[in-house]
């Protein structure tokens, strides 16, 4: 069902990203799987770099909020073997790279809430913080972690 609904998009969920430094992608604890920071990596490079409002759009920022929210699913998916495991996306935490003065992280993050929300429906409504932050590794514009709820 959400696999399907993710190939009707005409999206395909990438290989899960490579650990930038000593830690796992995700990780279950009984019902629920917890991701790491995922940043906007596509096909093994940073695709939004810098600071969102000075070096990037807002709107851009959403699409690496996007990005980074599919890479979660990436994550989760190489735990749990598919993502139609997903009975609630519980929260996602998003770290905005934001340039001095730039307020809007709310408005970037609803880049990756959108995104969850048209796949997951009513499964996909979640609780959320968009936190502003001086710097991201590797310059990236985003980072989200993610916490979900599966079936057994």
């Amino acid at each position: 069902m959400f696999e399907e609904k993710i190939k009707q998009m005409g999206i395909t969920i990438p290989e899960v990203v490579k650990p930038l430094a000593a830690y796992i992608p995700a990780m279950q604890v009984g019902d629920p799987v917890r991701t790491s920071g995922q940043v906007p990596i596509s096909e093994g490079k940073i695709k939004y770099i810098g600071k969102v409002g000075k070096d990037l759009s807002e709107e851009e920022g959403k699409e690496a909020a996007k990005l980074c929210a599919l890479n979660c699913l990436s994550a989760i998916k190489s735990i749990v073997g598919s993502l139609d495991k997903i009975k609630k996306v519980v929260k996602l935490t998003v770290f905005v790279n934001s340039a001095e003065g730039f307020t809007a992280q709310p408005k970037v993050a609803n880049g990756a809430s959108e995104f969850i929300g048209e796949i997951f429906g009513d499964a996909g409504k979640h609780v959320r913080s968009a936190v502003g932050v001086s710097e991201l590794p590797l310059n990236s514009a985003v980072e989200i972690e993610m916490i979900v709820q599966v079936n057994a």
